[in-house]
C-alpha cells in the first residue's frame, strides 16, 4: 500500500506541520468555496495542534468544524471530543455557535444520535442519502490497535458502507462515528499519530498485505490527498 508518511522529529514539529497543512487547506477552500470544513478527532495528540490553530487570525465566520466521531457522552463530560477541542480552541476564538456542528449524544439510543448527526450532514452539504460529500479537511488519529475515529478492529461499524455515520463500539461503550466510506469521500485526510506504542500498528497499517477489519486504518483510502504526519517515535521504522 501506497501511503506518503512525513516523519517528523518531535511533537512540536508534528503539530507545526498539520498547522501548516491545514492552513493550506483552509485558504485554498475559502478562496475557491467560500468557506471550510474540517472534521475533528479526538485524544490528547491534537490538543495542542487545536491550541495552534486558535492562535491565529482566522475568517471564524467561513469556518465550520464537525467531529469525525465523538464518545457517547454529554459534552459537557470530561471525556467529551467536543469539550476538548471547545477548551483548547472554538472557545478562544470568535467563530459564531451555529459553525460548530456538534455531535447530539443526549439522544436515548445511539443509533438515533447517529441518524440525526447523518441527517444533519446531508443538509449541510445539500445531498441526498447514498451520496457522501467531501469534506475539505478530516483529521484523524489511530490507536494502537489501529483504530481511527471510532472504528475499532471486528465491530460493527467497519461494515457499514452506505451511511455516512453509525455507531462505533469500544469495549462496550457506543461512540458516534463517521463511517469509513465517508472518511474517503474528503478532499483531505490527515493522520496525526505520535509515539513509540503506535509502532506495532504502524507496520501492519503500511504492510502489502494485511487484514482490514485487524487494523481498521487501512481502510482509509481517500479520493483526494492522504497525508500521514508521525513523530520520530511513532515513525522511526517508517522514516524514509
Amino acid at each position: 500500500m501506497n501511503k506518503p508518511v512525513e516523519v517528523l522529529p518531535d511533537q512540536s514539529a508534528l503539530v507545526a506541520r498539520a498547522l501548516e497543512l491545514i492552513l493550506s487547506k483552509l485558504e485554498t477552500a475559502i478562496r475557491e468555496q467560500g468557506r471550510f470544513t474540517i472534521a475533528l478527532s479526538g485524544g490528547s495528540t491534537p490538543k495542542p495542534l487545536y491550541e495552534a490553530i486558535a492562535t491565529q487570525k482566522l475568517p471564524w465566520d467561513r469556518i465550520h468544524v464537525f467531529w469525525g466521531d465523538e464518545r457517547y457522552v454529554p459534552p459537557d463530560h470530561p471525556d467529551s471530543n467536543e469539550l476538548m477541542a471547545r477548551r483548547a480552541w472554538l472557545d478562544k476564538v470568535n467563530i459564531p455557535a451555529t459553525n460548530i456542528h456538534s455531535v447530539p449524544t443526549l439522544e436515548a439510543e445511539p443509533a438515533v444520535s447517529a441518524a440525526k448527526y447523518e441527517q444533519h450532514l446531508q443538509e449541510f452539504f445539500n445531498s441526498s442519502s447514498g451520496e457522501f460529500p467531501a469534506l475539505d479537511v478530516i483529521l484523524l488519529g489511530m490507536g494502537d490497535d489501529a483504530h481511527t475515529a471510532s472504528l475499532f478492529p471486528h465491530t460493527e461499524a467497519l461494515k457499514v458502507r452506505d451511511r455516512l455515520t453509525t455507531v462505533g463500539n469500544k469495549d462496550g461503550n457506543p461512540r458516534i462515528t463517521f463511517t469509513y466510506p465517508f472518511i474517503n469521500s474528503a478532499s483531505t485526510v490527515i493522520f496525526v499519530v505520535a509515539g513509540a506504542n503506535k509502532r506495532p500498528a504502524l507496520a501492519q497499517v503500511f504492510a502489502p498485505v494485511a487484514d482490514d477489519f485487524t487494523y481498521p486504518s487501512r481502510l482509509i483510502q481517500p479520493q483526494g490527498e492522504l497525508w500521514w504526519l508521525l513523530d520520530a517515535a511513532a515513525g522511526l521504522e517508517l522514516k524514509p
